[in-house]
Order: C-alpha cells, then sequence, then structure tokens
C-alpha cells in the first residue's frame, strides 16, 4: 500500500497573535513548536471539555472547541464516529455538516486520528446481558461500507493521519479460530483498502500480541496502536519485547487503569491531575526518545482518564523530554 507523508511545517499565524503568543506564554502551547521537528505528534482523546477553560479554552463562551484547540496542538483523536453500530443492523455515518465543520476550523497541516466505526470492527451486536445470544454484525470488515466511510471523511481528506481499528476483547465465542482466524479475515479485508492512507491496529486482547501479530503488521504495511489502560500489559514491556518489530510508524493511547474510578475522583471535572503516574511518564519518556532515535513516526494521544487531565499531563511529558 502505498503511504502518505505528513506536512509539518509551523502553523501560519496572524503577526499580531503571534506577538501575543511571545509576550504571553504557555505551558500548554510550548511544545508544539518544540517536537513537530522530532517527528513526533502529541495531542489528545477527543477535545470537548468545558474543565479545560483556561488551559485550552478561554473563559467566557462562545468558541468553537476544535478551532481553540487547534491554536496549542497540531493533532486529534477522534474517536465519535466510532459508536456507530445500532439495532436492526443499523450503520451510521458522519454528518455532513459535522464534516465540513471541522474543515473549516483547523489549519492545513492540523492532523485527525480516526477510530473507524465500530459498525466495521466489532465481530457481532454489544450484548446487554453476558448471557443473551451473540448477534452476527453482518458489516464486520466491511470493504463497501469503509469506502463510503472514507467519503463522508472527504472534506477533511488532507488532514486524515492515522486510521485506526480497534478491536474488542475478541474470545474464542466470537472468533473460534482465534488469531490465525482473525488474521485471515482482516487479510482479505486490508488488501482492498484504498491505498495513500496509514491503517493503524488496536487489538484489546493480549493473547493476540505476539511475533506472528507483529509479523502480520509488518506484511500488511499496517501499523500498531499501544494502548495503555483497559486491563491490557504495559506498552512499555510490550515495545521491549517487539521492538525490532515495530517499523514506520506508530500510535500510543494513554488511558490508565481505571475509568470509573477516575470518574469518581475528578468528579468529570478535568483540570487537574489528580492520581500521578510519574513511572508511567518516566518510562514513555524513555519510549519516545527510542521511537524518535528510530526515527519511527510517533503519534500519542492522552486521555483525561490517565491523570485527570490530558492537557496537564502533557505538559508533564513535555517537561520530561525537554
Amino acid at each position: 500500500m502505498l503511504r502518505q507523508s505528513y506536512n509539518l511545517c509551523p502553523k501560519t499565524v496572524h503577526p499580531k497573535e503571534f506577538a501575543l503568543r511571545v509576550f504571553v506564554w504557555s505551558p500548554f502551547e510550548s511544545y508544539f513548536y518544540s517536537m513537530d521537528k522530532h517527528n513526533l505528534h502529541i495531542g489528545t482523546c477527543s477535545w470537548k471539555y468545558d474543565s479545560w477553560q483556561g488551559m485550552i479554552y478561554p473563559a467566557h463562551k462562545p468558541y468553537n472547541y476544535l478551532r481553540e484547540y487547534s491554536r496549542h496542538y497540531h493533532t486529534v483523536e477522534v474517536d465519535q464516529w466510532f459508536w456507530s453500530l445500532f439495532r436492526g443492523d443499523k450503520a451510521v455515518l458522519p454528518k455532513p455538516s459535522v464534516v465540513k465543520e471541522y474543515a473549516q476550523s483547523v489549519p492545513d497541516n492540523f492532523i485527525f486520528a480516526i477510530k473507524v466505526p465500530n459498525s466495521i470492527t466489532l465481530t457481532h451486536h454489544y450484548r446487554k446481558q453476558k448471557n443473551d445470544p451473540l448477534i452476527p454484525n453482518p458489516h464486520y470488515l466491511s470493504v463497501d461500507l469503509m469506502q463510503r466511510f472514507l467519503e463522508s471523511l472527504a472534506p477533511i481528506s488532507q488532514n486524515i493521519g492515522p486510521l485506526i481499528f480497534q478491536f474488542e476483547y475478541l474470545n474464542r465465542q466470537k472468533v473460534p479460530g482465534g488469531l490465525t482466524q482473525f488474521l485471515d479475515r482482516f487479510a482479505e479485508f486490508a488488501e482492498q483498502l484504498p491505498a495513500g492512507r496509514d491503517y493503524f491496529v488496536e487489538t484489546r486482547n493480549p493473547n493476540f500480541l505476539n511475533e506472528k501479530y507483529f509479523g502480520f503488521l509488518n506484511s500488511q504495511g499496517l501499523y500498531h496502536v499501544f494502548l495503555q489502560g483497559y486491563y491490557m500489559p504495559s506498552v512499555f514491556d510490550l515495545y521491549n519485547t517487539y521492538r525490532e518489530q515495530v517499523r514506520g510508524r506508530v500510535v500510543i493511547r494513554l488511558h490508565g487503569p481505571d475509568r470509573k474510578g477516575m470518574e469518581e475522583q475528578t468528579g468529570n471535572d478535568w483540570s487537574q491531575v489528580v492520581s500521578p503516574r510519574d513511572h508511567d511518564i518516566a518510562s514513555l519518556v524513555g519510549m519516545l526518545s527510542d521511537l524518535q532515535s528510530r526515527r519511527i513516526e510517533t503519534f500519542l494521544f492522552v486521555n483525561n482518564h490517565f491523570e485527570g487531565s490530558a492537557p496537564r499531563t502533557i505538559v508533564r511529558i513535555e517537561q520530561r523530554l525537554m
């Protein structure tokens, strides 16, 4: 597959705005200028949080969340189009008006990392009760639906970076043949994907993460998503084990181990770090440094649930990287 490169020249900034930024410095902006050249892209998982006012957003509304966000970061993970499979096998695609609005809100060199709809990645519908029967998803790895999804993103086509296929924990009930069956099926799908895009795979079955899996990604021109959290093994240990098979590009997603607990601790106020993960950040900085030394293009997306405030976590990471 033909892969694309990203234009990472500095954003176009109005002279008056630039002067304001020089004299009114914010730690939530500085890393943009220091890290772009190192092939490292850092942003957050989603962006519309009122508790980021004073850090990312002005103190008073109204404002365009994404436009304000793009003044601080040049990439973001989009997950709102992931939740797309509904009763009756209905698969919902992005609304044209929303995609157009996003295109008009960001500079030309902004990068969207987009989670592919779960109507494509789910083998079966979600079950309300554990003992409910499994209902197959007829859109699972549908090339036609994937093509229609990409067509719906036409207004932001030049801004599309990683396209992430997130797979849930695929047990033997859903995939009787295990990893081999999963890879065989995904290979058929991957061979028909449009060229010129970068496709990433996130699996939430830790048993799938082995040499066969990483070898498959390399043979297909695909890339791995390292997920820290959701009961997955440490991304740092995993990277050390399969370092030589991590090539070209990589996505790292920092989510933390306890989503519900973090929400209870913060009360959904995402303005402060409430549970510092110093050891993880130290390990992350070592991993990022190694990836940069190997010229692996790296996308790092931080979730509020990692420490309590994604923007403040990014500042903490930046300080370690300086």
